[in-house]
């Protein structure tokens, strides 16, 4: 064969091959988005050709993706939602929550409050929730079947208050024409008293009747180091037909967690799809926002910086499992042997309660400082004030 033959050869035979290769690296995206919308729960599973729509603009995806968000946003910050309100009430919650994460994208809140456009935005949106504050992994912690009493610690105050700081700084203001009333805010404070102090209340008699719970099944339990039934076991002991409910639950929750080990298998691609689009962006914004988001992104860690500068200190996160102890705790013994204390993380309820009378001590003497710095600047004013009266409330 002549070098001319062989050469025309070579280069269709690469020709052929493109075509291929480029189907071969298109195959896991399909499998990336799939077990994405598979991860989410149910009643906000999108379809995964919602997200494909979405890439290209398309405006018949907008109101499905305003849904998505706001289902997803109202169960992390713990609220009711029906399918049932409006559509502009959903879009004005989705972008009060992403101004409040620290979205200040500016496209996304020009979007009109219909839902008819914005879809590409809105994945923009959704992406950044996914990298930003962990999404996913929020709302399958929120939706874990929980078979034993629960409780949450945190002794992070400074680092929520510290992390929260520029995005309270860069918050909007107000826009009130006229300022607020007085009375106003003091109903507003008298209203939150009031219901912070119904919720306490419900919350000490929830703790009495696990404590009930807790010491009339003490014993029962095969798992020695637990000794006691939680309340889901209990109504499983006295109303064994429910055990159809919870494993329904937990067969869900299963094939949730398995499309969700998918997606972290495939996660690089789908970032990979989006780049792109956050590249097409870029351009169109141009140098200077990208220079600006900089800019900001480096004053953050700037304030940030002292805090992660100062000595670390034993801090309690995350929910712990109720475990009743009474003062002559029952044998460490299981079957097989005996249970090292080591085994399992144990956090004493002495210990959280002496950790936020601290924090209580410390907030009050914070308060105090507050209050006699702000009556300072009343007398300073007040002073200019000729012939005004300043009466106490």
């Amino acid at each position: 064969m002549c070098p001319a033959r062989r050469g025309r050869g070579r280069r269709g035979a690469m020709r052929r091959q493109e075509p291929e290769q480029e189907q071969r690296r298109g195959r896991p995206l399909p499998g990336a988005v799939g077990a994405l919308c598979r991860a989410l729960p149910p009643r906000a599973r999108p379809a995964p050709d919602t997200l494909r729509r979405a890439k290209f603009d398309r405006p018949q995806a907008s109101l499905d993706f305003w849904r998505l968000l706001y289902t997803l946003l109202k169960q992390i910050h713990g609220h009711k939602w029906a399918e049932s309100d409006a559509i502009d009430n959903q879009i004005r919650f989705v972008k009060a929550a992403l101004w409040y994460h620290g979205y200040d994208r500016p496209e996304l809140y020009r979007l009109p409050s219909d839902g008819s456009a914005g879809s590409r935005e809105l994945l923009l949106a959704f992406s950044w929730l996914l990298h930003r504050i962990s999404l996913l992994e929020q709302i399958l912690a929120q939706n874990r079947v929980k078979t034993g009493d629960e409780t949450s610690v945190c002794t992070c105050e400074d680092d929520l208050r510290n992390s929260l700081k520029g995005t309270t700084e860069k918050a909007p203001e107000p826009g009130l024409e006229g300022g607020v009333d007085v009375r106003y805010l003091q109903w507003l404070n008298g209203r939150l008293r009031f219901q912070w102090r119904s919720l306490h209340a419900q919350h000490q008699e929830q703790c009495k009747l696990l404590h009930k719970i807790h010491l009339f099944t003490s014993g029962s339990h095969m798992d020695q180091i637990l000794g006691h039934f939680s309340v889901t076991e209990t109504d499983l002991v006295r109303q064994p037909e429910n055990y159809k409910q919870l494993l329904q639950l937990l067969e869900s929750e299963t094939m949730q967690l398995e499309a969700f080990l998918e997606w972290k298998q495939l996660e690089p691609v789908y970032w990979q799809w989006m780049v792109k689009t956050r590249e097409e962006e870029l351009q169109k914004e141009g140098f200077s926002a990208t220079a600006r988001k900089i800019q900001e992104s480096v004053e953050l860690k700037l304030l940030d910086l002292a805090y992660l500068c100062a000595p670390p200190r034993k801090r309690m996160h995350g929910s712990h499992r109720l475990v009743f102890r009474s003062k002559h705790p029952a044998s460490k013994m299981v079957f097989g042997g005996s249970v090292s204390k080591e085994s399992v993380s144990i956090v004493s309820a002495t210990e959280v309660i002496r950790k936020l009378q601290m924090r209580e001590t410390s907030l009050a003497r914070e308060l105090k400082q507050l209050r006699e710095e702000s009556r300072q600047r009343l007398a300073e004013v007040a002073e200019g004030l000729d012939g005004v009266i300043c009466i106490s409330p």
